[in-house]
């Protein structure tokens, strides 16, 4: 066993846990298996996450940090809010099938920690609806939406794309009309945003 803790990270420890994960899988892999993939004893393990929930919650948050920081750039970048909010919702679906056809395993392995890690998911969910939100909000400075509270509205955004993606539809993230699925439901939800301008 290593006796040097200063050279071991949370990181470090995260992207071992990763590996394990894959390897056996969430049921079988343990802290000792981590501890040892490591070559240090599960107290130093212990010493980053007090508790085997506490580690696998790191890691979901970590993987779910992982797609929505890149959509953060898209919700502030410049632009009419429209074409953002088209931008955010297809980046977040190509991302999602992305990695669960790269590493299907992997991903399965992440649903199911996620469904242990609900404060973790709740958290992911606020972080995208607070993205949502600054596009909605942006809408309707700029005057192209007409929406009384962008938060809700981002939040009715988010749930009425559930189906592209949330991992319980990954079955169906193969079908070739997907994405014309994506777009038809965008183009109602734009349509409900917009301001309607008088005739």
């Amino acid at each position: 066993m290593s006796s040097d803790p200063g050279t071991l990270s949370a990181e470090r420890i995260l992207d071992t846990a990763e590996e394990v994960l894959r390897r056996y899988g969430p049921a079988k892999a343990t802290v000792l298996d981590v501890a040892r993939a490591l070559g240090v004893s599960h107290g130093s393990v212990y010493r980053h996450f007090p508790s085997k929930a506490a580690l696998r919650a790191a890691v979901t948050e970590r993987w779910l940090t992982r797609i929505s920081t890149p959509l953060a750039g898209v919700a502030g970048a410049e632009g009419p809010a429209g074409e953002r909010l088209r931008r955010w919702l297809f980046e977040l679906n190509r991302a999602k099938r992305r990695i669960s056809r790269e590493d299907p395993e992997l991903f399965d392995t992440f649903h199911l920690l996620a469904a242990q890690s609900e404060g973790v998911v709740e958290a992911h969910r606020e972080v995208l609806t607070g993205q949502l939100t600054v596009i909605v909000a942006d809408g309707v400075a700029s005057g192209e939406f007409d929406v009384a509270d962008p938060a809700l509205a981002a939040r009715a955004v988010l749930q009425a794309t559930t189906r592209f993606h949330h991992p319980a539809h990954v079955s169906e993230w193969d079908e070739p009309v997907l994405e014309d699925e994506l777009a038809l439901v965008l183009a109602l939800l734009l349509d409900g945003l917009r301001v309607r301008r008088a005739s």
